[in-house]
């Protein structure tokens, strides 16, 4: 199998414009019009959602190469594109007569929370949400959010069959969602990460849905594809893209270096040494990731769907540890904010840190 580098998925005058407004979305903390004026002409935010609703309903190996490819071209843009068609995902699961409503929207976006944060108590007709949910990438331009809730009846907890909370997820138009910074950290400043808060919002029944292949409306390969092995998936091939992305610049600084007269031969020989074995490194992992993943769209059983846990992680913590290893030889630049290559070091430490990659696949 040839594993293709990101820059094949992507045209480079989109990588151009993405890039040269990068700096600007820091500033802004959030994603920069010209960026999101791409993502909407390609259809980015809809990968996920049905063709029923106008959506491209991409495949699962296509989508990760094409969101590990556009991490590569910015960390933030991929970041958001990545949560926020991950939420179109959801479409797959919503009342075809909800589902039109949200989508019909040609500049629709689902940011949102997995964080079971709120409340839904039952009424007679549907629920009355409240709620605050951190980490809403996507939130400044979403027309849509998602949201885990606990529900209630009365001031009871209501119970699932294992007497557990039950927890489902709500969908609200923007408009009900009060956004508000909360954001502050050192990368992925411009996904604009916010927090959101719900009070006292009556909803009717069809803004709850389950997250269950039995309980999906649309009867595709896509919505059968388990969302744990879908989520693992495609934040490994945001880290992926970032930490070549940030190699690409590495090779750069090294080459500068190679042909100064101020390094030996045997220090030149330490960074060629060190970036082609690091790069080799991460190539093997992308490739165990990516058979894992086509493995798991032909045939999603048990052991591939696990293969797919478990190389995400290898390659997210590969990813990192390789940055980590090149980064000492980079020089001051690599430490001034204002540069691309520290911008990339700071998104993959971010994105990096993210509780659903951080331990061993069980």
């Amino acid at each position: 199998m040839e594993i293709k580098h990101p820059s094949y998925y992507l045209l480079s005058d989109w990588v151009k414009v993405i890039r040269s407004r990068s700096a600007e979305a820091e500033n802004m903390a959030k994603l920069h019009p010209d960026q999101l004026s791409i993502i909407y002409e390609q259809g980015w935010f809809k990968l996920l959602v049905p063709t029923v609703y106008s959506g491209v309903e991409t495949s699962i190996p296509d989508l990760v190469r094409q969101e590990e490819s556009i991490s590569w071209a910015d960390g933030s843009v991929g970041w958001v594109v990545t949560l926020c068609c991950g939420a179109g995902w959801f479409g797959g699961f919503l009342e075809a007569k909800k589902a039109n409503t949200v989508f019909s929207n040609p500049k629709v976006c689902l940011a949102g929370s997995g964080a079971a944060t709120g409340t839904a108590t039952m009424t007679e007709n549907g629920y009355i949400i409240n709620g605050i949910w951190k980490y809403a990438s996507g939130a400044h331009h979403a027309t849509h959010f998602t949201a885990n809730c606990i529900i209630k009846k009365g001031d009871e907890t209501v119970l699932d069959e294992d007497s557990n909370p039950l927890i489902l997820p709500f969908i609200f138009d923007s408009k009900d969602v009060e956004v508000f910074p909360a954001w502050k950290y050192v990368g992925m400043m411009g996904t604009g990460s916010d927090a959101f808060r719900v009070t006292n919002l009556t909803v009717n029944a069809d803004c709850c849905f389950k997250i269950d292949p039995k309980a999906a409306f649309v009867d595709s390969t896509l919505y059968r594809y388990p969302f744990l092995q879908l989520a693992e998936a495609t934040l490994a091939a945001n880290i992926s893209g970032i930490s070549i992305h940030f190699m690409d610049l590495c090779a750069e600084i090294f080459k500068e270096k190679l042909s100064e007269d101020k390094y030996s031969d045997a220090q030149k020989g330490i960074l060629k040494e060190n970036l082609t074995r690091l790069h080799d490194e991460l190539e093997i992992a992308r490739l165990e990731f990516y058979i894992a993943i086509d493995r798991s769209w032909n045939d999603g059983n048990e052991k591939t769907l696990q293969a797919v846990s478990l190389t995400s992680r290898k390659l997210a913590k590969t990813a990192r540890e390789c940055v980590d290893q090149l980064y000492p030889y980079c020089g001051l630049q690599a430490a001034n904010p204002d540069s691309e290559i520290n911008r990339a070091w700071r998104d993959i430490h971010t994105a990096s840190q993210h509780s659903l990659l951080t331990f061993p696949a069980l």
